[in-house]
């Protein structure tokens, strides 16, 4: 039987983005890949500990039961994409077996990243914890993120999913931060999204993904029609540093593109950190490492290294 991925909303993970791999990683430097091998193999029954964006994924698989047929056509489909070889990553697929996701698809290439296999899988977000991977991957075009370091605590109170995203540079491309960037003026930043409010912005590396989300938030919806004691699960939230007169462009390209964000704080430079820790997203998506050094205390963060804002300046 063949599969279309291409109609699924499909998850590109690395194991560094779902599990801690702080342990296995420090013997991999310190002591060279033989012994690494040596350690997961003697390990390979001990399932490792949850990362960073475990609790994502989970809760993103657990939509899957949205679905006319969860079991034989998934609305969401998670691949891993690995660096290790097959046998140094049977502890990788035992652990996910350990912690019920059912990931069963997954590509293995020892030294080596997957992400070129991106868009042959029709991934519309790949997450990992190397972070030259995932430049490599935004450089080709791909929709990739770096996984920041947390050591946030997920509440597994409910089955809900909040997600995060800042607009510029993610959802849509550099275009406005490049005004702002060369001119280092608010006024005629807010000036040229004025002049530009009809005009949608081009899409930026997570656009499609949004898309895909939005799909399953319809699915959410009919489903609330047949059954009214079914409660939302999924829920969008734009943060972004943009505040009026500049909000209306992005309203309009949100809306161009058939999308809708359930929240929505225009924040004009107040730290994100301030307000993610009220609003406790499971993901938050941002270009801007400046944020993110903030936003990442709060809830688990991931780097878009998109755009003018992630071009490294020559050192003379």
């Amino acid at each position: 039987m063949s599969y279309e991925l291409g109609k699924r909303l499909v998850i590109g993970v690395a194991s560094s983005a779902v599990f801690d791999l702080t342990e296995s990683d420090q013997v991999f430097k310190s002591k060279g890949e033989a012994e690494y091998r040596k350690y997961q193999a003697k390990n390979i029954k001990k399932p490792l500990n949850k990362g960073v964006a475990f609790s994502f994924i989970k809760r993103l698989l657990s939509l899957n039961d949205l679905s006319d047929d969860p079991s034989d056509d998934p609305l969401v489909e998670v691949v891993l994409l690995s660096r290790n070889d097959p046998d140094t990553g049977l502890r990788v697929m035992k652990s996910i077996e350990h912690h019920h996701l059912q990931i069963s698809r997954a590509i293995f290439m020892q030294g080596k990243s997957p992400y070129e296999y991106i868009p042959a899988l029709s991934i519309s977000l790949f997450l990992s914890g190397n972070l030259s991977d995932v430049r490599e991957a935004i450089k080709r075009g791909y929709p990739a993120g770096h996984v920041l370091s947390s050591t946030i605590i997920d509440e597994e109170d409910d089955d809900d999913l909040r997600l995060a995203f800042d607009f510029d540079g993610v959802l849509a491309d550099d275009e406005s931060e490049t005004v702002m960037h060369n001119t280092n003026d608010l006024k005629q930043f807010h000036n040229h999204e004025t002049k530009n409010i009809l005009q949608p912005h081009t899409p930026g590396p997570l656009k499609e993904f949004l898309v895909k989300i939005s799909a399953i938030q319809l699915r959410e919806e009919n489903k609330k029609k047949i059954d009214t004691q079914y409660k939302n699960r999924l829920r969008v939230s734009i943060v972004t540093a943009r505040n009026a007169p500049s909000h209306e462009r992005a309203l309009n390209t949100l809306k161009k593109w058939g999308v809708m964000a359930n929240d929505a704080f225009f924040l004009g430079g107040v730290d994100k950190g301030l307000v993610l820790g009220v609003l406790k997203p499971h993901i938050f998506f941002d270009d801007q490492s400046g944020h993110l050094s903030s936003t990442s205390k709060v809830a688990p963060s991931v780097h878009i290294p998109f755009g003018i804002k992630n071009i490294v300046e020559p050192t003379e």
